[in-house]
């Protein structure tokens, strides 16, 4: 089965996706009549501001029994958990499908990372160990000596 977390959003990120429209339509009516010109930024804000709806819509992690799935609007990142070498708790300021600076820092594949922010950081850390440790063999047990 798997598992979702939605990304946690920081406050000061939440105006962005808020703003953009009330921007797209400020400029909209008040451009000048009969003018074409303002079309063109006004139609680029427009495609802007539907890709960060997206973004804040759509962001979250999906941890499947053998892969991470992380999810920002229209891009996606796949890290097979069977590589994952470490989760640490992050501040990072790097780009990332994170949506508050409340980040977990996932290592994987000799040093690559990708940054992401859960709402329930310790239901996703807890349930990325889970499937993590269900994937590698368990260490050989000593043997007794006899």
């Amino acid at each position: 089965m798997n598992a979702v977390f939605r990304s946690k959003i920081d406050g000061g990120f939440i105006w962005i996706p808020l703003a953009m429209p009330a921007v797209t339509l400020l400029a909209l009516f008040t451009a000048p009549h009969g003018s074409r010109l303002p079309w063109i930024p006004v139609g680029m804000l427009f495609f802007a501001t539907v890709l960060v709806c997206w973004t804040f819509a759509a962001t979250y992690y999906e941890l499947s029994v053998d892969q991470l799935v992380a999810r920002c609007g229209p891009f996606s990142w796949r890290v097979p958990l069977d590589r994952v070498t470490a989760i640490h708790e992050s501040n990072s300021v790097r780009s990332g499908p994170a949506l508050s600076l409340d980040r977990l820092e996932i290592v994987h594949d000799g040093g690559k990372v990708l940054l992401i922010s859960p709402a329930d950081r310790a239901g996703f850390i807890a349930a990325a160990q889970r499937r993590i440790a269900a994937l590698r063999p368990a260490a050989a047990e000593p043997r007794p000596n006899r």
